[in-house]
């Protein structure tokens, strides 16, 4: 049985709160909560708070934007906060207002890769933070998509680039979306057949059929990126269908596919099944790489900013406590069962420990196969644009870093992993390696034109 977390939480004898300095729980929540915003929160706050003030003065869209192209937007805030107290609402919204909609529907895709997300329900997390969240399966990314767009879902699981794909338009009507937590890095890997265990090198795979989960995601990218790396055209030399995770080991053993990059636990059931054997860990392409996220609209946070600050903690707090390698047991007895990811629990205690059957008869030990960093870094942003626009996605002229900071919301995020105990960077962006290759973010455009495989653009 897996323990809830806040169980022991305790105060001191003759005190109000955890650490003995403050009359009430709540005056030392208020104290911790002012002593972040000194730290510079409050742009977040002010820009939640005057977006919903704006929106409710002026309710259509076309209106509301002539307003704002016509005076600019500091004469506009300046003129509503005569009327509106701007600052005395961002405060209230500092302090934590009241819950505007306690009863939440996420959607989510039955992978590891959602853990937090998905055990934060049987775990408590939501409802220690005042929410009523009901997790629901869902078939494919298309769906995830199509129903956060028309709102049947309050927010969601998604994959790292649809958040992107989604405010650009791309593969959907834009609308404006953002994500302010990563779910899981590193957590993938490419699983082939049993009967191409004779052939490892990828310049033997001319002609292979592959599975990625989405158009979208990192595993299109990170699979295009090996292929190329080895010198296969991903567009001519092979094919590469999207096909839902929860089909992927069906049709291996149907022989409908050679192999996929696929997100767990379709790698380890694939070994557990008999039918196929993991080539390569993804964190051995690029080690730390992001996949899944926790994604919402810009309309559900700016109209309902204390839902949302409550939504985010919840799952920060759950990805903390499954950054830790003690709890990973418990949480692979807590997502098993049918109406999360229905997968025997030895398969996912192999993926979330980190000591597997590799299928070729190896058990190999690799504690961070899949690990929980909230940390929305914009240079993870910034590298997807490059690869949507390397593989004809998007054309044209990007604006990378302004993109960034629109979707992947670190600010919201550094604030509340410091309050759950993690240690955000103190920076949006950094470099990082890819198969050997340093992606530096301030020159994405010398990066793509340094791949000798990539699509015309």
């Amino acid at each position: 049985m897996f323990k809830n977390p806040f169980d022991d939480r305790t105060t001191l004898q003759g005190t109000g709160c955890a650490c003995g300095r403050h009359a009430s729980q709540g005056e030392h929540d208020r104290q911790f909560r002012a002593a972040q915003v000194s730290a510079g929160t409050e742009t977040q706050y002010e820009t939640a708070v005057a977006g919903a003030v704006m929106r409710a003065i002026f309710p259509q869209d076309a209106t509301r934007r002539a307003f704002l192209r016509a005076v600019g937007v500091p004469a506009a805030l300046a003129a509503v906060s005569q009327v509106f107290p701007l600052g005395l609402a961002t405060e209230v919204f500092a302090e934590g207002g009241a819950i505007e909609k306690p009863d939440l529907k996420i959607g989510f895709i039955p992978i590891t890769c959602a853990t937090p997300i998905i055990m934060a329900a049987p775990m408590g997390f939501y409802a220690r933070h005042g929410l009523n969240v009901e997790v629901i399966k869902t078939a494919g990314w298309a769906v995830i998509r199509d129903k956060t767009l028309n709102k049947e879902y309050d927010a969601a699981h998604m994959l790292s680039p649809m958040p992107l794909a989604i405010t650009m338009g791309i593969g959907s009507t834009p609308q404006r979306y953002a994500m302010p937590a990563v779910e899981n890095i590193n957590g993938q890997a490419i699983t082939l057949a049993l009967k191409h265990k004779d052939r490892r090198d990828p310049k033997d795979w001319k002609g292979f059929k592959f599975a990625v989960p989405f158009d979208y995601s990192m595993h299109n990218y990170l699979l295009r990126y090996y292929l190329a790396e080895h010198g296969l055209d991903p567009d001519t030399d092979v094919q590469i269908r999207a096909v839902p995770p929860p089909e992927m080991v069906a049709n291996l053993r149907a022989e409908n596919l050679d192999g996929f990059l696929g997100p767990d636990p379709m790698n380890q059931r694939a070994v557990y099944d008999g039918v196929g054997f993991i080539h390569i860990l993804t964190k051995e392409i690029w080690e730390g790489h992001p996949c899944c996220a926790f994604a919402a609209s810009r309309d559900f946070i700016e109209t309902l900013p204390n839902t949302y600050a409550a939504l985010l903690k919840s799952i920060i707090d759950a990805t903390a406590f499954a950054s830790k390698a003690e709890n990973r047991k418990d949480i692979a007895a807590a997502i098993a069962p049918a109406n999360y990811l229905n997968q025997p629990e030895i398969v996912l205690e192999q993926i979330l420990t980190g000591t597997f059957a590799d299928g070729l008869g190896n058990i190999v030990r690799q504690p961070n196969r899949v690990d929980f960093d909230p940390f929305p870094w914009q240079s993870f942003a910034v590298w997807i644009l490059t690869q949507m626009k390397r593989w004809g996605q998007v054309k044209g002229e990007i604006d990378y870093n302004a993109i960034a900071r629109e979707v992947f919301l670190a600010t919201d995020t550094a604030k509340l992993m410091a309050e759950a105990g993690l240690t955000p960077p103190k920076e949006v962006t950094k470099t990082f390696v890819v198969m050997g290759k340093t992606f530096d973010p301030a020159a994405p455009e010398a990066y793509l034109d340094s791949f000798p495989i990539k699509r015309a653009n």
